[in-house]
């Protein structure tokens, strides 16, 4: 079971006033790109940041991880996911689709045609419903994950998700207990354009630092991962492996 939907399991059996400091290090005071203030952690730690910190703990635990991290083929899925993570924001943030275009429509019954000068709504929904999915993929996929460093790129992630969360709702879009991402595409097309290109659009939008942040954890995976040879010796990340030298020896 995916340690995101397991924390009811784990949340009375272990010391909340556990140092957690590690998994923060380098973080600044908050601000709106998901800073963080370990004398503020208290007030948050029954939310998303602290569920996954728990979900880390809980199970280094139980199943007293590795030191290798993650295998190769959670390594795989972590990266997949965060690419299409990062392809999915860039293409939210693209100008070209915060643009009026030249929309045409037909009437059915005429048959005649008129064009009018619009946002493509239609495209702005597919973006945005890829944008979720993907972020739920890589939820999906960090949860089950033995790195800490990918864990700690996704306790920020999470909470940038979170900082934004009452202007995502304006636009329909919901977070979930999970932590992943529900569209409700008649809510998101009867939003303000305004709204929606500044959660999505520009350098500093939340699908930026969402692309930012889907390549931090995509590296946290490979550099953190380790790969046994046959003869017991391992290579520190797989990055550096060939497909075909991993076939051979592991």
């Amino acid at each position: 079971m995916s340690r995101i939907n397991d924390f009811s399991n784990y949340s009375n059996k272990y010391n909340t006033n556990q140092d957690y400091s590690f998994l923060f290090g380098g973080a600044q005071t908050p601000t709106t790109s998901g800073g963080f203030n370990l004398n503020d952690y208290a007030s948050i730690k029954n939310g998303s940041y602290g569920k996954l910190l728990k979900a880390y703990y809980a199970r280094q635990n139980a199943d007293k991880i590795s030191a290798t991290g993650d295998s190769k083929q959670k390594v795989s899925l972590i990266k997949n996911s965060s690419e299409q993570l990062k392809k999915a924001s860039d293409a939210l943030n693209c100008d070209s689709l915060w643009e009026k275009k030249k929309i045409q429509t037909k009437d059915e019954k005429t048959g005649e045609v008129t064009e009018t000068e619009d946002y493509d709504w239609k495209a702005i929904t597919k973006a945005v419903n890829s944008f979720a999915e993907s972020y739920n993929d890589v939820i999906e996929e960090v949860g089950e994950s033995d790195s800490k460093n990918v864990l700690r790129n996704s306790v920020y992630m999470t909470g940038i998700m979170k900082s934004n969360e009452k202007l995502l709702a304006k636009a329909g879009i919901k977070i979930g207990k999970d932590n992943k991402l529900e569209v409700d595409e008649e809510q998101l097309k009867k939003t303000d354009i305004s709204t929606l290109k500044t959660l999505f659009s520009g350098h500093n939008s939340l699908a930026s630092k969402m692309s930012q942040k889907a390549s931090s954890i995509g590296n946290a995976a490979v550099s953190g991962a380790s790969v046994y040879t046959k003869d017991g010796t391992y290579l520190d990340t797989l990055s550096s492996l060939s497909s075909s030298k991993v076939d051979k020896e592991v």
